[in-house]
């Protein structure tokens, strides 16, 4: 039988003294951060019976810090899944003791989601929300900021040189490659593009990608005129009904923000002769099936756990640190599911 690791074990492992040993696990003297997770670590590689205690002492030690989320439509699949990481991301900071309160937009109306971010701000240290670029938010935005408040904008940005900062994806390069994956798999016609609303920013932005892929490379497409589907399945249902019965010549078609399972139902039951080539966003139950079904050609994801790890530290460093000089933009790779990769 293996001999248990000894106190004198773990200060040699660690390279510190006994005495600092004890003062870590019996948290009798002020320890240095550093020095505490050095033999943490070492706890845990040589199996120190009392690792968890020591974790447990070094979080009692950290901050405790409320974070407010707002997201849009609590029914949905992937801000359901958003929830979840996010959760997951505040209670395992290693900076911090966190809780995360969580709450959900029923609409896309600026006044709403202001309502709810306010009520968010009255009872956290930061707040990140996804919401539109409107006058009514940027001005709440403003607001807040005086007060000391961090805001950041999540997957679609709004109240740019306001807001503390931006945590989502590239949209533009979301909107070429959307753009590249149709161009390739599709032969030269009409192509066809959705978006939640003109005031998403993030859609915009896909927008702008997607059909400037096509002017610069590839102009025998032609895009058709953009609809706006409020992010609503059965509004996306009925408009992707009604342009394959149009434009039964359709080659393509992205939907640039929700309402995919409305596109993939629309198209499960037009059954048209020559399926076009669809590329929507985020992976859920319903775009793999419809990968895996070859309804969709190509489905964007966002690294939903990447980015709640990286929001949250942000969100910490705002509340020690102060306003940033400069906002900024954070950028994370996004994920590309294929039918043959999922």
């Amino acid at each position: 039988m293996a001999k248990r690791p000894t106190i004198t074990d773990l200060a040699r492992i660690s390279g510190v003294s006994v005495a600092t040993v004890d003062r870590v696990l019996n948290n009798r003297l002020p320890v240095r951060e550093e020095t505490a997770r050095r033999v943490y670590e070492a706890a845990t590689s040589i199996g120190y019976h009392a690792a968890g205690l020591i974790k447990q002492r070094m979080r009692h030690e950290l901050p405790e810090y409320r974070l407010g989320f707002l997201l849009l439509r609590r029914e949905d699949v992937f801000y359901s899944e958003f929830a979840r990481e996010l959760e997951l991301a505040v209670s395992q900071s290693q900076r911090f003791r966190g809780v995360a309160t969580i709450d959900f937009a029923n609409s896309l109306a600026p006044d709403e989601i202001v309502e709810r971010m306010r009520k968010l701000a009255v009872k956290s240290r930061a707040v990140a929300l996804v919401g539109p670029d409107h006058p009514t938010l940027t001005a709440a935005v403003e607001t807040l900021k005086a007060k000391g408040l961090p805001i950041f904008s999540l997957l679609s940005d709004f109240a740019a040189g306001i807001r503390e900062g931006y945590v989502g994806l590239d949209n533009r390069k979301v909107g070429r490659t959307a753009a590249w994956m149709i161009s390739k798999a599709a032969k030269p016609g009409k192509v066809a593009l959705f978006v939640g609303s003109h005031r998403f920013h993030g859609h915009e932005l896909r927008e702008i990608g997607f059909r400037s892929f096509f002017r610069e490379n590839a102009p025998e497409f032609t895009v058709l005129e953009t609809l706006v589907n409020l992010e609503a399945n059965r509004i996306t249902h009925d408009a992707m009904i009604d342009l394959l019965a149009r434009h039964p010549d359709l080659v393509g078609c992205y939907v640039a923000g929700g309402g995919m399972e409305g596109a993939i139902s629309a198209l499960r039951e037009a059954t048209p002769r020559e399926m076009p080539a669809v590329v929507c966003n985020e992976i859920t139950p319903d775009s793999r099936a419809a990968l895996a079904d070859n309804i969709l050609t190509m489905v964007i994801a966002t690294p939903l756990g990447a980015l709640c790890r990286e929001l949250v530290d942000l969100m910490a460093h705002a509340i020690e640190a102060g306003a940033a000089n400069a906002p900024g933009q954070t950028f994370l790779p996004f994920d590309i599911y294929l039918p043959e990769n999922i």
